[in-house]
């Protein structure tokens, strides 16, 4: 077992996991999970004000005494491959903080933003005993609707100005959201694009998913998001067969694909462009 006091040991294991050391499926295969870790999946629109949001999460989770694992994933640079953005310099004033662990992660070329670098990387976080695991996703595209598919909970952030409220439905994140959270409610029209959420929400059969009004730079309104999610980490998981099958999906993707160098393919797909013949779906005949 990890010992989630040792930061030490909790980032080695991320490390050999994440870079497919030596190791790395025995350790992933010996994970033993003695507590039930809720993850927290935060997605949203960039500029919705993720990191702003799970920095004053941190703040009051941490007021009774909980151990805090944050997993923020970063979009990759299409040349070198590396994290683009660094969370944790956006979490600076934690990144100290005895009782909070942060990893950036790279999305490592996963269109949706998710790999199955980070299912892995979250279950070493849950093995390790922390009370939360945050997930903040990069929050473009596809992203923002496969974290259902890794967290027990997902909060979908959204901005006043977030464009046509139908074109979030359509994106599929009425779907996903166990709670929306309208941040920067001090915008104008904020009351406005909460009243037309809800009332897309209640045309939904089933139960409804809250609403909830937040500044988080002011840490104003996230007692109430807190107090939703300490109410909601421990209740039966409802799509726990769609989380798992999700899971197995991006495992067995990523095994069926870990022979593939991207760095080679690269140097691969710039060799073959010099032939004025090249067709892109005769290469890839040669790499399947």
């Amino acid at each position: 077992m990890i010992n989630y006091n040792n930061f030490k040991q909790v980032a080695r294991a991320l490390t050999i996991v994440e870079n497919n050391l030596t190791g790395a499926d025995e350790l992933l295969k010996n994970l033993s999970f003695n507590k039930t870790t809720p993850i927290i999946g935060i997605t949203g629109p960039p500029g919705a004000g993720k990191s702003t949001l799970v920095n004053s999460l941190i703040d009051l989770l941490l007021k009774d005494g909980s151990k805090i694992a944050v997993l923020a994933i970063d979009p990759t640079s299409p040349f070198n491959f590396g994290s683009l953005l660094g969370d944790r310099i956006r979490m600076a004033s934690h990144f100290n903080h005895p009782d909070v662990f942060i990893r950036s992660l790279a999305t490592r070329g996963s269109l949706g933003g998710l790999s199955a670098k980070t299912i892995e990387m979250a279950d070493v976080l849950r093995a390790a005993e922390f009370d939360y695991v945050l997930i903040e996703t990069v929050g473009v595209g596809q992203s923002e609707v496969e974290i259902a598919g890794l967290a027990d909970i997902t909060l979908v952030i959204l901005v006043p100005e977030g464009g046509d409220e139908i074109q979030h439905s359509k994106s599929g994140l009425m779907e996903i959201a166990d709670a929306f959270i309208i941040n920067k409610a001090d915008r104008a029209d904020a009351d406005v694009f909460t009243n037309n959420l809800k009332k897309i929400i209640g045309q939904k059969k089933g139960e409804h998913p809250p609403v909830f009004k937040t500044i988080a730079s002011q840490a104003s309104g996230i007692a109430e998001v807190a107090a939703f999610i300490k109410s909601s980490a421990n209740l039966p998981h409802k799509r726990r067969e769609l989380l798992m099958t999700e899971k197995a999906y991006k495992l067995i993707q990523q095994k069926l694909m870990q022979h593939i160098d991207k760095k080679k393919l690269q140097h691969d797909v710039a060799k073959a462009l010099s032939d004025k013949k090249f067709n892109l779906y005769s290469f890839v005949d040669t790499y399947v």
